[in-house]
């Protein structure tokens, strides 16, 4: 049992010593701070999108901006798109459930807004239907997914493509980064 929780751990870790040394992924999060600050700045929204596990992902970082993080300040203008419940299975019924987070980016989203979706695969229909409403709408987006980016890559304005192809380990990455943005939007938007 030891030997199969420290090997989960180091995958854990393996994944991340390959972010920390990949310059790329770096440099994509600082340019994904500088993107989302910048947002704020204008008056813009983030939105965020997941299913399951990733979808726990979106609202837990939305709610990172619009309630705090390390500082106590106002709440910053993010939500995540399911947790409305009434409407995802109105328009999943109705329409289909490749379309609840397109429809709303169709319906509230402006130009210069943020959509983060989240999908280890890359290929979650509702998120790629999503991306591709806000390219249409001019909204900047952000993906996160596992090592090939899937569908979402070309439709990623900024791609965290975490390289691996086990779900667990993509998601905790996942939450690695997205903590990483949010400390860092935090501090740059509210330095004085």
């Amino acid at each position: 049992m030891i030997y199969h929780i420290k090997k989960i751990i180091s995958a854990s870790i393996s994944v991340k010593q390959n972010i920390l040394e990949d310059s790329l992924m770096l440099e994509t999060t600082s340019r994904v701070v500088e993107t989302i600050v910048k947002a704020f700045k204008d008056g813009k929204r983030v939105y965020f999108a997941g299913n399951g596990g990733s979808a726990a992902d979106a609202q837990h970082l939305a709610a990172e901006f619009s309630g705090r993080f390390y500082t106590d300040r106002h709440a910053l203008p993010a939500e995540a798109l399911h947790c409305n419940t009434s409407y995802i299975t109105a328009v999943a019924n109705d329409y289909s459930y490749d379309e609840i987070y397109a429809r709303l980016i169709r319906g509230i989203s402006h130009p210069g807004d943020v959509l983060v979706g989240l999908s280890t695969s890359g290929n979650s229909g509702n998120i790629v239907k999503a991306f591709e409403a806000a390219r249409n709408q001019k909204v900047i987006t952000v993906g996160f997914t596992g090592e090939s980016g899937g569908k979402m890559k070309p439709l990623s304005d900024y791609l965290f493509n975490v390289p691996s192809t086990d779900t667990p380990r993509i998601q905790e990455s996942h939450i690695l980064l997205g903590h990483i943005v949010c400390e860092l939007v935090e501090k740059e938007y509210f330095k004085s």
